[in-house]
């Protein structure tokens, strides 16, 4: 499958405001859909993507001119169609409204909070997982109820066609749209007064949605990433370690926002673990340049960026070993590689690597891997390698980042009954399974009093027994 080269512009800023404005009539005609329709409508997803996966799996291969089909099946369409699986069968119990207590002082009421749809969300995709990271914020929103626009990313345009006609076949446009073009029609996309939008990508262009979005007091949930790291403990066999750093690492040639940035690893244990790093490496892929399990870097600009990074560590005193020294670089196939001696100074030190490279950082005692980790913007995710128990549970409460994996790396993400979310610059809000329901459903608190108004009692005129009496029981 040949990829095109770019979208057309194919919005305008009233083409856009037109659709959104389809959807909000439609969703006022059908503000509370039924836990049935809702079903049907998740149903309809996950039946969709399973007759079409092969296509998809294609049109991500042609994007990036060699993506491992393998990956596209484990890292997005299975938690994709898992997650809407999860959604189906939980779905009744989430729209249930929650009961709550009432005071003894307001009695007698009841309080319940009910979940009702936010109306029409926005789902900004990046490139990096262009279906799974589409199918999985679409899946919340169905499941909660809402109308909703995806804006796909220009970087994959055989994913966008194929994901817009899957979509549109299945799916009329007053439920679910999609939006193909460059970045002016993002930026536009962005403007639209959502209930709700949901960006995933860059932590810089996060800024930018957010300064969009509050133009009209639009809620966001900002998925960002940063520079997550692995820390691997003092005692933890090197050779189990290394091979779930590297797996973690490769997996889409490290293009993943929970993909380890780097490793903080004990001096002593520095050249013992980057042998074992090369051995677990090369033993997953035993070879770069012609091997369809690892998939190649998206498009030229973002080589010529993990290049540069190279480059600038080189200059600046990093020592780069090439895990593929022998190897003839072909296309965009980019090899892991290890650094050393970097520092802060370095390029690739400042800003999330989204790449197969990986800084080695050493450190003396465990409470200096987490003061070097706490001196830092908190990450989307953090490693941790060792079985101490008590070493683990330093760790959770000394440092803090969107989520944790203990002795292994990327599996939360999948974890349909975890939230997944950052924290400051890796991110804000939450989505996945329950979670993002809540996050695409207004909880609207609701207080119910009968015939009985006990509440009378304290009205003015001011002063009475009674009153007094209230104040000496509740207040005190």
């Amino acid at each position: 499958m040949t990829s095109p080269t770019a979208l057309p512009l194919m919005h305008s800023d009233s083409e856009l405001a037109a659709m959104f404005a389809t959807q909000r009539k439609a969703f006022a005609g059908n503000p509370m859909p039924p836990a049935a329709q809702r079903r049907q409508w998740l149903a309809t997803l996950r039946e969709a993507l399973l007759a079409d996966q092969q296509r998809l799996i294609e049109a991500i291969d042609a994007d990036f001119a060699g993506r491992s089909a393998d990956e596209t099946l484990l890292a997005e369409l299975l938690p994709a169609v898992q997650g809407i699986r999860h959604a189906e069968r939980h779905l009744r119990r989430w729209m249930r409204p929650a009961r709550r207590t009432v005071g003894l002082a307001f009695q007698p009421a009841s309080a319940r909070v009910l979940y009702q749809p936010l109306g029409v969300v926005g789902i900004i995709v990046p490139w990096n997982y262009p279906l799974f990271l589409a199918i999985g914020p679409l899946t919340c929103a169905l499941a909660a109820g809402n109308r909703v626009m995806l804006k796909l990313s220009e970087s994959t345009p055989a994913t966008g066609l194929a994901l817009k006609a899957l979509l549109e076949r299945v799916f009329p446009d007053d439920l679910v749209s999609v939006v193909l073009g460059e970045v002016e029609v993002g930026q536009a996309f962005a403007r639209l007064p959502f209930d709700h939008l949901l960006f995933t990508g860059a932590t810089s262009v996060g800024r930018q949605v957010m300064l969009a979005a509050a133009q009209n007091l639009t809620p966001v949930t900002l998925e960002l990433g940063g520079k997550s790291p692995a820390i691997v403990s003092a005692c933890v066999p090197l050779a189990s370690a290394a091979e779930r750093i590297a797996f973690g690492k490769a997996l889409n040639a490290g293009q993943t926002c929970v993909a380890p940035d780097y490793v903080l690893v004990p001096r002593a244990r520095l050249g013992a673990f980057c042998d074992a790093y090369r051995n677990a490496v090369r033993r997953l892929y035993p070879r770069i340049a012609d091997n369809p399990d690892y998939s190649a870097i998206i498009n030229p600009r973002q080589l010529q960026r993990l290049q540069h990074l190279l480059d600038d560590a080189r200059d600046k005193g990093a020592q780069v070993i090439d895990l593929y020294p022998d190897e003839v670089r072909q296309g965009r196939r980019l090899p892991p590689q290890l650094l050393l001696k970097v520092n802060d100074g370095m390029l690739v030190m400042q800003d999330e690597i989204f790449g197969p490279l990986l800084p080695v950082v050493p450190y003396d005692s465990l409470d200096g891997a987490l003061d070097y980790i706490n001196q830092r913007p908190r990450p989307l995710a953090l490693y941790y390698f060792g079985y101490d128990r008590a070493e683990q549970e330093q760790v959770l409460q000394h440092s803090h980042s969107g989520g944790v994996c203990l002795n292994d790396t990327l599996l939360q993400v999948a974890q349909d009954d975890l939230p997944f979310g950052g924290i400051g610059p890796s991110g804000m809000g939450h989505y996945h399974g329950h979670d993002g329901f809540l996050t695409f459903s207004k909880a609207k608190a609701v207080l119910a009093k009968q015939r009985l108004n006990a509440a009378r009692l304290i009205y003015p005129p001011y002063g009475k027994a009674l009153q007094r009496l209230v104040y000496k029981l509740f207040i005190r």
